[in-house]
């Protein structure tokens, strides 16, 4: 059976990735409105009726905005760990509280999803609470890393699993000092519970590659640190100095932040 991924959108304005089949499939965040998340399923034949669970990482803003009425109004089940659920029932962005649809779920221990097997793990982050997803789908193992503080033990048992991987590559050090942001706001991003730079998932992914990880994606750059090509080029740069070559031994790409990327494919 083949498997799809699409990245609906990826940045701090709204997150929203989606993994699936032909007839059925899961959404990893839903950070966008939830007009905008319809069009691009509906753009990529994908009926809202077959997504069996939105999985979400965190209560902030850009990855909950639409989950209430997801969860509610069109009755997708919202998975997450229940302090993420205490931060959703908290937060003045989403709609409504979730009641009917709510699940729990508990790290490191797996749920099965028709033919998914979903893990989440810890990730350092501020916020109620933080998790990545390892998605298993036959010999496919898709992990998701966003939100990363830094790379602790657990995050990088999880990234070296993967067959796939989507990784935060938030800003570029430098654009971030000489950028307009307070220095409390700088502080926050490179603090351990912010977000990863380019460099810092650039020297991880140089330094742990195995040749079993066939895609990386790049995914929440910043809009004012950041952009596509300089995070590309820093772990374009960084792997060269290993001697792996981004289009033989892996592929990379940098996720736009607003508009969907294209319909991935495996067989």
């Amino acid at each position: 059976m083949e498997l799809k991924f699409l990245s609906l959108a990826s940045g701090s304005s709204g997150n929203c990735y989606f993994l699936g089949t032909e007839n059925y499939g899961i959404l990893l965040d839903a950070g966008l409105a939830v007009r905008s998340i319809k069009k691009v399923l509906k753009d990529n034949k994908i009926d809202l009726e077959m997504i069996m669970g939105i999985f979400v990482t965190h209560d902030h803003a850009d990855h909950v905005k639409s989950v209430g009425v997801l969860g509610e109004k069109y009755n997708i089940p919202i998975f997450a760990t229940e302090l993420v659920h205490a931060g959703i029932a908290r937060s003045r962005y989403v709609e409504e509280q979730l009641v009917g649809s709510k699940r729990v779920i508990y790290k490191e221990n797996p749920i099965e999803i028709r033919d998914f097997k979903i893990t989440a793990f810890e990730v350092p982050h501020d916020s109620s609470d933080c998790v990545g997803y390892l998605i298993e789908f036959g010999e496919h193992k898709f992990v998701l890393a966003t939100d990363i503080g830094h790379i602790s033990d657990t995050v990088a048992k999880y990234m070296l699993m993967a067959n796939h991987l989507i990784v935060e590559a938030n800003y570029d050090l430098e654009m971030l000092k000489k950028g307009s942001y307070p220095d409390f706001l700088k502080q926050r991003i490179t603090n351990g519970t912010g977000h990863l730079s380019n460099m810092q998932t650039a020297n991880f992914l140089a330094e742990n590659f195995d040749l079993k990880l066939k895609n990386i994606w790049l995914c929440h750059l910043s809009r004012d640190n950041n952009h596509p090509e300089l995070a590309f080029k820093t772990v374009e740069l960084a792997m060269a100095q290993f001697g792996i070559k981004i289009g033989k031994d892996v592929n990379v790409t940098a996720l736009k932040r607003t508009t969907p990327s294209q319909m991935y494919h495996f067989k």
